[in-house]
């Protein structure tokens, strides 16, 4: 047996072989010592291996999935090797095999599985001046490849957050956050994966799916499928198309912005409070998956996000109607990759048979609307009759967890599963009836004829009444008060009985088999009904959002611009009792808005709120505000807080300074940028020049539209040089040496920091807080004194050098060439 297993994991050596054993999955080796640590089950050892003990840890068959879900959380693959063999028939071990591999990129199984997060594998390989990215998520059967450039790398990781990644072997990369995996560099091989892919499609070749020249995505594609497929253990029928995806199909965000942004993780890597935890009111988890993406990938086509939201506004009377008879839906993606894979529960099918009984009653309400998408939605919802009824004709109401307890098939669907069952149903009657007879027979009132797994029929009889049984008992089991036999008539029965219980259990997997094979062919039919319930679970959960938090319908129009009346931060609102409404405009003529106030005054929350309401609008939901208009911009950046980045070896600056870099070389005319408090991480007149002449670049070079947060009050001086930066301020007063925070922007530069203030509500001592005011008198004096302003002062003109003032005395043109001569050797000595 251990030959078997050393010869099985040789083939599986950098992950965790799950070796089944009778009820249990066994661990041996240095997999042992693992996964002992890291489940914390017991490590034993038994028998020898080279002289050593043999190191052992094992889950049992039935608890595996809890186990292997802790492993895949904690980026760990797992080979699951089956006894495919019979016992009875095998001499020496039972024939095994490994027939499936579980990574964290190719999960499929519902217990393995975050319900509100897909689970994506992703590959990646360089051409010379091009990244080639290639992603799968295997569970909903969407397969995708982007190129881009090389630089983009680490802002597509944080957009597409892959739970494994695929790359060659020799590729520069190593990142701790994501599970990475290296593949032989011929795996990425382009003539190969060509091959590979067109056989997956069926196709004679690529050129139907408008990849034409996209090398190293197809490269990557190639490597990712031939992974995917190893992993199952079997052909990929749900994964049907290519999707080739453009760079500039969406509103693009870098890795910064969607941390700083908080869309679907705060700050410290929390779910919630953030903007996803906020809008999903989804009813299913395939529409808080897609809600999650649509917030991710916010759109750029007008025409697109204009009808998510007519839909979003026609939905407005029966979003809740929907969302109610969406709660009864299953997951419907997932469940048709299992039907796919012939991995689907019995649950799974009585789940999908009651979602798609659903189906016609969505979509009468959808087709009554207006706006067209959801006319359009309301016919992909469409469900094909025979493959209900086949669903419904096969499948028990309740049918049980597991095929192998049977109860699945439904009663008449097959008269040779009928007959058998009837033999089993008859059990019951025949134990009374027998139980009956031999209490009068045998003059025993206690006697009981029972059955249980292990030991089969029996007839017990109390200790005390044994020595009355006839002779044609044969004693089965002695318990500590009672006596188990067995007669001739009741072995019989139970001969039959279990023999019918077998047949009957093996009748309805074949049959089981046989369903799961007549759906494959509905299986793009199921993936168009999932996709379109989930969108419109999506579009519902937008709709109940508005009516409930006051969003209203934003306009879209031809030019770059951001004007909001009454605009609100959705989730600090969501927060706290009482939220301050605020304006904002920017154009053409407004292109910054130079923010200044006290900390903690709101300017951050403010700058949020802006990009939070243009990146909704341009998912096409309703927004925070009394009235939102919008230009279609092309990116949202963000510069805001502060962090360092010690494994990289960058400091707090040059965090900020690359992320500047990043705005200043990329931003355009139709980009929104956020700049908080841009320098402050070096020295204070080297900050205060950066930012200067940063906030210069944005105005005159990039012209986008820009929030710049500051505590130089010498850049509020821009507006008087430059007409499009216009200086507004988050408002505070003092009370009684206290300061109290109004969060309301008004227009013109603020008039202080109150720096000292905060610190005094931090909790900083009162002699620390005289000592720094009595400090800064000093400071601001001694500045006044001697710089003054330091933008607009002019320094002293210096008197000429002595050799200029002679050159512009001389007469050049009365000069001979001696005086020319004798000039020249003047001037050397001057």
């Amino acid at each position: 047996m251990m030959q078997q297993y050393l010869r099985i994991k040789s083939g599986h050596p950098d992950m965790l072989l799950f070796y089944r054993m009778g009820d249990f999955y066994e661990l041996f080796f240095e997999d042992a010592e693992k996964a002992a640590k890291l489940l914390d089950i017991t490590l034993t050892r038994r028998g020898t291996s080279n002289g050593e003990p043999i190191k052992m840890a094992g889950v049992p068959y039935h608890a595996a999935e809890q186990y292997l879900a802790r492993l895949v959380r904690m980026g760990e693959s797992v080979a699951i090797c089956e006894q495919i063999g019979d016992p009875a028939t095998s001499r020496g071990p039972v024939e095994r095999k490994v027939t499936r591999i579980i990574t964290p990129g190719t999960l499929t199984d519902s217990a393995l599985m975050e319900e509100h997060r897909d689970s994506l594998l992703l590959a990646f390989c360089f051409s010379e001046k091009k990244l080639g990215l290639a992603w799968l998520n295997l569970a909903a059967g969407r397969f995708s490849i982007l190129e881009t450039e090389r630089s983009n790398l680490q802002s597509e990781l944080e957009r597409l957050k892959p739970s494994e990644i695929l790359i060659p072997e020799d590729a520069d990369f190593d990142d701790p956050r994501f599970c990475t995996r290296r593949l032989p560099n011929w795996h990425f091989e382009f003539d190969s994966a060509s091959r590979s892919l067109s056989r997956q499609f069926e196709t004679r070749d690529l050129a139907g799916f408008g990849c034409e020249g996209h090398i190293p995505s197809i490269q990557a594609a190639g490597a990712l499928l031939d992974y995917a497929r190893l992993t199952q253990g079997s052909d990929l029928n749900h994964v049907k198309e290519l999707k080739v995806e453009r760079i500039d199909a969406f509103l693009n965000m870098d890795a910064a912005t969607r941390r700083n942004l908080e869309i679907t993780e705060t700050l410290r890597g929390e779910p919630a409070p953030t903007l996803h935890a906020l809008m999903d009111v989804c009813a299913t988890n395939m529409g808080s998956r897609l809600l999650r993406h649509w917030l991710h990938h916010p759109l750029k086509n007008r025409s697109l996000i204009e009808q998510r939201l007519a839909a979003v506004s026609g939905l407005q009377t029966d979003c809740r109607s929907v969302l109610k008879l969406l709660k009864g839906c299953a997951d419907m993606e997932r469940i048709t990759t299992r039907i796919a894979l012939k991995s689907a529960r019995p649950r799974d099918l009585s789940g999908l048979r009651d979602s798609l009984a659903l189906m016609p009653s969505l979509a009468a309400m959808l087709e009554q609307q207006e706006a067209l998408r959801l006319r359009e939605l309301a016919s992909l919802l469409d469900v094909p009759q025979h493959l209900l009824f086949l669903l419904k004709s096969a499948l028990q109401d309740e049918p049980s967890a597991v095929l192998r307890e049977g109860g699945v098939i439904r009663d008449g669907f097959d008269a040779e599963l009928d007959e058998l069952r009837a033999i089993q149903n008859n059990c019951g009657e025949f134990l009374l009836e027998l139980e009956t007879r031999e209490r009068q027979r045998t003059g025993i009132a206690t006697l009981k004829v029972e059955y249980n797994r292990v030991h089969g029929f029996y007839i017990e009889v109390s200790m005390a009444q044994s020595a009355n049984v006839p002779d044609d008992y044969r004693r089965r089991q002695t318990l500590k008060n009672a006596e188990r036999y067995i007669t001739p008539e009741l072995k019989a029965f139970e001969d039959r009985a279990l023999s019918a219980q077998d047949k009957a259990l093996a009748t309805e997997k074949r049959l089981y088999e046989e369903l799961l094979e007549k759906l494959l062919p509905f299986v793009q039919t199921l993936q168009r009904i999932g996709s379109a319930a989930a969108e419109t679970d999506v579009l519902a959960a937008f709709s109940e959002r508005a009516l409930d938090l006051g969003f209203v319908e934003p306009v879209f129009c031809d030019q770059p611009s951001v004007r909001i009346e009454g605009g609100r931060h959705p989730v600090v609102e969501s927060q706290i009792d009482s939220f301050i409404e605020n304006d904002a405009w920017l154009d053409a003529s407004r292109r910054m808005l130079l923010i200044t106030g006290p900390n903690m005054g709101g300017k951050s929350t403010y700058m949020r709120q802006v990009a939070l309401i243009a990146l909704l609008a341009h998912a096409g939901s309703f927004v925070p505000a009394r009235s939102a208009h919008l230009g279609v911009l092309d990116r949202i950046f963000t510069r805001i807080g502060a962090s360092d980045d010690i494994a990289g070896g960058r400091s707090t600056f040059m965090v900020e300074m690359t992320e500047a870099a990043n705005i200043l070389n990329n931003a355009t005319e139709s980009s929104l940028v956020l700049m908080d408090e841009v320098g402050r991480g070096t020295s204070t007149f080297d900050g205060l020049a950066l930012a200067w002449s940063i906030a210069r670049h944005l105005l005159e070079k990039n012209r986008a539209l820009s929030l710049f947060a500051t505590h130089y009050f010498e850049l509020t001086q821009l507006e008087t040089e430059y007409p499009q930066a216009i200086n507004v301020h988050l408002a505070a007063v003092e009370h009684q040496h206290h300061i109290v925070f109004l969060h309301s922007v008004n227009q013109g530069p603020a008039s202080q920091s109150y720096g000292l203030q905060v610190a005094a509500l931090a909790g900083i001592p009162g002699s620390v807080i005289r000592a720094a005011k009595k400090y800064l008198m000093n400071l601001e004096e001694r500045v006044a004194e001697r710089q003054g302003d330091l933008f607009s002062h002019k320094a002293p003109e210096a008197e000429p050098h002595p050799a200029l003032r002679l050159l512009e005395e001389t007469d050049v043109d009365g000069l001979s060439p001696r005086q020319a001569l004798d000039l020249l050797y003047e001037m050397k000595k001057l």
